[in-house]
């Protein structure tokens, strides 16, 4: 990938581990990396015990390593080439992220660039990887004893449910990480914290084609259209739908109290769940909320909100008052309840509560019941009725502004005319 990159005019910096860039120049000899114009290695430390070139690192040593001790470094090393830069070697204007190595992903965020993940090795066992998740939620993972390890029946077990994999996958078929009888396996975890982050990246570069792995490829896609599907087979106004933004994060508690919340409401509902919704853990839920849901819930770790929210099935919106997320919903005439976390959502969430009519604030300390009760209120309760009627004004308005003719796009040719194509500033 370097290097059809670099056949594309990019200056290209490759960043390995001092450990991998010492065992490519002992291979390859001291020379290998002289004459090449636009193209230069970097290192980064990986904070292991030294060990010789051609001895194999530990694994599981290095994927923790990775997760926790890496990105100081590559923030560091960024800084650094930003700090250098001349006509001939620019500013680090983009990251490509081994799908493995998801600090990366951390890393362009803090510069401000775009990132994309490359995952080398198949589509089918990246899916596979997905799954982890499931497994550990359906208990099946990890196993239950060193028996069940060597139980050529027991890994004959077919598993169902499994989006984009082939049918019949047993779990001899899945990633051998799930081997475990330890939940806290350093490998098992890596691949369930490595997968999840894959949300992040503005994309994800898979090494395959397309008529090879085909349906796997389009399992992503597949899982958004039966999101939508999903909500066809709901009445009007009976769906929360529940997206707290890119950026908020909770506590486990917190997450666990807004769990219950929606699991008492008694609603079906989405609830978009990021991998780093929890600060410094996984976002799990508990199995037996999962299982009390069961039948009226989606989760997923991405969907497509202004769809969600302009369908008639999605009559609630719990939402962190983000700009976007809340003109979004006002366009679509959906009520919201707010959990507003920093900056300027705080006074979004006043105005929708008291100014526009159309918001309930959610406390910041979540009480579980408490939520159950106000969702109830504004799904089928008098408040409710007000706060829809209130929501419907508005969207009837967000339509009118944005016509054709209208005042948004008058605003805009008049900022257009009398600022960015005015000869005021220039040079006579």
């Amino acid at each position: 990938m370097a290097k059809l990159l670099h056949s594309r005019g990019f200056h290209v910096t490759f960043v390995n581990t001092e450990f991998n860039h010492r065992r490519l120049l002992h291979s390859r000899g001291p020379n290998a990396l002289d004459g090449m114009p636009r193209f230069r290695f970097a290192t980064i430390p990986d904070e292991l015990p030294p060990s010789d070139a051609n001895a194999t690192q530990d694994v599981p040593a290095l994927c923790y390593s990775t997760m926790t001790k890496c990105l100081p470094h590559l923030l560091s090393l960024l800084a650094r080439l930003n700090s250098e830069t001349s006509s001939e070697t620019p500013p680090v204007t983009c990251l490509v992220v081994d799908g493995g190595m998801s600090f990366g992903y951390d890393a362009a965020k803090a510069i401000g660039v775009p990132c994309a993940a490359l995952w080398t090795a198949s589509a089918c066992g990246l899916v596979a990887y997905w799954h982890y998740h499931q497994l550990i939620e359906w208990g099946i993972v990890p196993f239950k004893d060193e028996a069940q390890l060597a139980d050529g029946a027991y890994l004959d077990t077919v598993v169902h449910g499994t989006r984009g994999l082939c049918d019949g996958m047993r779990l001899r078929d899945f990633p051998s990480f799930i081997r475990t009888t330890d939940r806290d396996d350093v490998m098992l975890n890596f691949f369930v914290h490595e997968v999840e982050r894959l949300s992040l990246p503005d994309a994800i570069m898979v090494n395959t084609f397309d008529d090879l792995e085909e349906t796997t490829l389009d399992a992503p896609t597949a899982e958004q259209d039966g999101l939508l599907e999903w909500l066809d087979g709901h009445t009007p106004r009976s769906v929360e739908y529940v997206n707290y933004g890119s950026i908020t994060v909770m506590t486990n508690d917190q997450l666990r109290e807004f769990a219950w919340g929606l699991a008492g409401s008694g609603y079906a509902f989405i609830w978009n769940i990021r991998p780093d919704l929890v600060k410094g853990d996984a976002a799990v839920l508990p199995p037996e909320f999962l299982s009390s849901v069961e039948g009226r819930a989606m989760l997923t770790t991405w969907c497509p909100q202004e769809a969600v929210l302009a369908h008639e099935a999605v009559g609630l919106f719990l939402t962190h008052s983000g700009w976007n997320s809340t003109i979004e919903s006002i366009s679509a005439g959906v009520p919201m309840l707010s959990w507003p976390f920093f900056a300027e959502q705080q006074t979004n969430c006043r105005y929708k509560c008291t100014e526009w009519g159309i918001g309930r604030e959610i406390g910041g300390e979540v009480r579980r019941a408490e939520l159950a009760e106000m969702i109830r209120e504004v799904m089928g309760g008098e408040k409710g009725r007000e706060m829809h009627r209130r929501a419907a004004e508005w969207k009837d308005k967000a339509v009118r502004a944005t016509l054709s003719g209208g005042p948004a796009e008058r605003n805009l040719d008049k900022v257009i005319n009398e600022v960015l194509l005015s000869t005021k500033y220039r040079s006579s």
